[in-house]
């Protein structure tokens, strides 16, 4: 959608101080801090072509008629009604041809009775005619036409604003701008729009074991999945990436230096890794002498330590923890329903209720994010794990097309329950 320059960036509410990591919170209670705290952006014009996906903030209503001009709605012959009584395939009625109207001719065109004009689709009708015969009931004469059929006033003639008038109403603020939306603002001469911006997020990977893809693999070094993993998944929620940094333990730029800098060209910030118990944990090291982040542990599996807060001008930052698939389990419970606030969309993510067809176990007091294969057939949905739980396990991931949702006092998944599941970014419905 090109660059534009944000506003003043809208008013966030700080979240409370840091929690207690002995004491763990629910899954509503941090993502309720969460969606309590990021507000939509400032609206911004764009142009109307360069608005997929955004959200209207401000009614379209249209600058002119629809259609601007009587037009023909077929190829054929424009012509005077009661010219053609009686026509019939045996009895055709024949009539000179005053010449061609194309679609697009600017020319004003007059009809008399007695002649016709050879017209295309969407041309304008002439003045003087009252009707458009398609040519399948004609010889399609060029100069002259035998017509074969009489037809009613009005027969295939689109009149001037009888589809909108300039002035009504097109699109009305709060609808997310498809395709059809976009060519409905164009035809009633809408060049921009005004739209919620895509929010820009920034992701920040952490750790010295990560390196690149492509990079040769020292011992005891992986390749860095979560940054290309966490940027995808931006992109497939409608947002935009804003950076893609990764930060060493052992960097001579801080975690701290690297969130200011990155700040302020992003709505959001994601980071991942650095948020445990152990020795290097940069994030929570870089935000632990203030309040500005909360590190709390959430009743969750995958995904217990989870951190957010506002930093520099406002800007939340998602803590995400480090295994891959605890990030993005995280990423889309908590950072997806705060992009779509921000970018003016509901929250609420499509879910179903599924099937279980094989069963699993699910940890006691825990809810229970399950990576799950969605299916569906005759009898409805239908959903399996797609692999092992473990939250490093990338193969299941793969695999995988959906979360299932398990409350915090099951412990056992059962082969015939049914449960709540939603898609994992990007994936679409199953046919």
């Amino acid at each position: 959608m090109g660059s534009h320059r944000r506003g003043a960036r809208p008013h966030q509410r700080r979240p409370p101080r840091r929690g207690d990591p002995l004491s763990p919170i629910s899954v509503e209670q941090h993502l309720s801090r969460v969606v309590g705290t990021v507000r939509p952006l400032d609206p911004l014009r764009v142009a109307t072509i360069d608005a997929l996906g955004l959200v209207l903030t401000a009614p379209v209503r249209s600058a002119v008629d629809l259609p601007g001009f009587d037009n023909s709605a077929m190829d054929g012959y424009a012509v005077v009604a009661a010219d053609l009584a009686g026509a019939t395939p045996d009895a055709p009625v024949a009539l000179p041809v005053l010449g061609d109207i194309p679609a697009g001719d600017t020319e004003r065109h007059t009809l008399t009775a007695g002649s016709c004009w050879r017209i295309m689709t969407g041309a304008p009708v002439p003045e003087g005619a009252d009707a458009v015969v398609q040519v399948e009931l004609t010889d399609a004469g060029v100069q002259r036409v035998q017509v074969r059929a009489e037809v009613a006033v009005g027969t295939a003639v689109r009149r001037a604003g009888e589809d909108v008038r300039k002035g009504d109403l097109v699109l009305d603020a709060g609808v997310r701008l498809l395709p059809h939306h976009i060519a409905a603002c164009v035809a009633a001469g809408a060049a921009d729009v005004e739209v919620r911006p895509a929010p820009r997020v920034a992701v920040i990977t952490t750790g010295d074991e990560l390196v690149p893809v492509g990079a040769p693999l020292r011992h005891g070094q992986i390749h860095d999945s979560n940054g290309p993993m966490l940027a995808a998944a931006v992109r497939a929620c409608g947002a935009v990436v804003a950076s893609l940094v990764h930060v060493g333990d052992r960097d001579d730029e801080s975690l701290a230096d690297v969130v200011r800098r990155v700040a302020g060209d992003a709505d959001a910030i994601v980071t991942s890794g650095g948020i445990s118990a152990g020795a290097y944990e940069p994030v929570k090291e870089a935000f632990a002498s203030g309040d500005a982040v909360r590190f709390d542990s959430v009743a969750m599996q995958p995904g217990k330590p989870q951190g957010f807060g506002l930093v520099g001008d406002g800007v939340p930052l998602f803590a995400l923890p480090g295994n891959p698939v605890s990030s993005l389990v995280s990423f889309e419970t908590f950072v997806v329903p705060a992009l779509r606030c921000m970018a003016g969309r509901d929250q609420a993510r499509v879910s179903w209720r599924a099937s279980v067809t094989r069963g699993w176990r699910s940890p006691a007091g825990r809810v229970q994010l399950a990576r799950v294969l969605l299916t569906r057939s005759a009898g409805g949905w239908q959903v399996e794990p797609s692999g092992a739980q473990g939250s490093h396990i990338l193969g299941g991931l793969a695999a995988a097309n959906a979360i299932a949702v398990i409350a915090a006092d099951v412990d056992v998944v059962r082969e015939g329950d049914e449960v709540d599941v939603h898609l994992l970014p990007g994936e679409e419905i199953p046919s």
